[in-house]
């Protein structure tokens, strides 16, 4: 088994076994470190199309898509690089779906995979993520993506993410973001 194999099954290991739930959602400067230290390299290659050949398995195409989504936003964390493997992560998603990995995978990992929808700032793919998620019976996060996507409908963007990414916030947006829970 190659160096690169065993990394890419670490992470779903690491994601799913070492960490607990309340760890993927809470922001914490010592995981972010811990992502980095362990995972940076493998990220690194992941950004330039490195693990390719890696999507031979649900599984490991599952830790493609947490290594461009969920890590990015631990490694590069409140910066504009945070959002910028976004779209890869996405497509690599929609292409998992199309194949029916997504369908190969427990519901909790299969909510990850469909998580790259969900960080879309696109309509057309929230349109999408909830019917994913409704056919999964991802009923919690069936509930987060409404909740993205009407800040989508509302705004066609996350505010949240606009000083990360140097966008000018608008005076309805700063007020959205002035109340309790508008980030996630």
């Amino acid at each position: 088994m190659s160096d690169r194999l065993t990394q890419v099954q670490q992470v779903n290991s690491f994601w799913f076994e070492e960490l607990s739930p309340k760890d993927w959602w809470v922001k914490s400067e010592k995981l972010d470190q811990e992502i980095k230290n362990r995972f940076g390299q493998l990220h690194e290659l992941a950004k330039k199309g490195g693990l390719a050949d890696m999507r031979t398995t649900a599984e490991n195409r599952l830790a493609e898509i947490i290594i461009l989504d969920q890590f990015s936003r631990n490694i590069y964390r409140d910066q504009a690089e945070a959002f910028s493997c976004d779209e890869l992560a996405l497509n690599l998603a929609m292409e998992a779906v199309e194949v029916g990995d997504d369908l190969k995978l427990p519901q909790t990992q299969r909510s990850f995979l469909y998580m790259p929808y969900m960080h879309s700032e696109s309509l057309e793919v929230h349109d999408k993520a909830v019917k994913l998620f409704e056919s999964s019976g991802l009923a919690d996060n069936l509930k987060f993506e409404h909740a993205h996507r009407d800040i989508i409908v509302r705004f066609g963007r996350y505010p949240h993410r606009n000083k990360a990414l140097g966008r000018e916030s608008t005076e309805e947006e700063v007020e959205f973001l002035s109340k309790p829970g508008s980030s996630f």
